[in-house]
């Protein structure tokens, strides 16, 4: 049985500081993200002020290249803001020395990708395992914890298989133990089911589901499936570099390719709305 995870903000031997009094784990202040291509200045995040209580599952949803990939970047730190601010347990990311940081990316932060971007020849167990490996833990305690993980999303008999032979929905099930092995506080999933069929993706969000509460995490999902997104807590609209709640959308409503897609139509730039 795998050890609850914790539910404060843990002291990783880096200085990064105890949870707060307060209920917000993460939160994010006019936080401004812009590049160019060629001469054209793109602003994927305009100023956006969020922030996410512990234990809360939030979705965010809008259009593809709207920004919710960079906004999961500056979150988990894997990426630094053009201005404003990120931070954790009331501490600001900018603030961190490399170590913290990297310990932050480490543990503190499970990221998953739409894409699994497995070791296709290594084994379930070793892609697993390789976050304990980073932080110094022995291989062979390693692949321990990385077996009761996969038994954990359910492949506790493909822990010795390849990571390439692998269906799609197997595959993303080892980078959600991968993204967990190292008890994490959050929870950052970009596109989690986007690459996988109808079934696959009800069964990985479940599983995201169930993680979510057992092991005590605060998530952040972007997604575009609103039928998916609409089971979170609050969901999150991002569009035209702004974050603002969601409004009401018929269940079963679904962003593909830029657009928003229903039983109706909707005009070209025409805003999302959802639960």
């Amino acid at each position: 049985m795998l050890k609850q995870a914790n539910t404060g903000v843990a002291v990783y031997g880096s200085g990064l500081g105890a949870a707060s009094s307060a209920s917000a784990v993460l939160r994010t202040e006019r936080l401004r993200k812009f590049f160019y291509s060629g001469s054209q200045q793109i602003v994927p995040l305009d100023g956006i002020d969020f922030s996410i209580d512990r234990g809360e599952m939030v979705a965010i949803v809008g259009p593809s290249g709207a920004g919710k990939s960079t906004f999961l970047h500056l979150l988990a730190a894997l990426d630094t803001p053009t201005s404003g601010a990120v931070y954790f347990a009331g501490k600001s990311l900018h603030s961190f020395a490399e170590l913290e940081l990297a310990e932050y990316r480490n543990r503190v932060v499970g990221f998953v990708w739409q894409r699994h971007h497995l070791l296709p020849d290594f084994t379930a167990a070793e892609n697993v395992a390789m976050p304990l490996l980073v932080r110094g833990q022995a291989l062979s305690q390693a692949l321990r914890v990385a077996a009761d993980w996969l038994g954990e999303v359910g492949l506790g008999e493909r822990a010795g298989q390849r990571a390439g032979s692998l269906s799609g929905g197997e595959q993303q099930r080892v980078a959600i133990a991968r993204a967990l092995v190292n008890q994490p506080v959050l929870l950052l999933a970009d596109e989690p089911t986007g690459d996988l069929d109808e079934r696959s993706a009800e069964g990985i969000f479940e599983l995201i589901e169930r993680l979510h509460r057992s092991h005590h995490l605060t998530s952040i999902l972007a997604t575009h499936n609103f039928s998916l997104a609409r089971r979170t807590d609050r969901v999150l609209v991002l569009e035209l570099g702004k974050l603002a709640p969601g409004a009401e959308v018929p269940a079963g409503a679904a962003v593909h390719a830029g657009r928003a897609e229903s039983s109706g139509v909707r005009a070209p730039g025409e805003r999302v709305n959802l639960v």
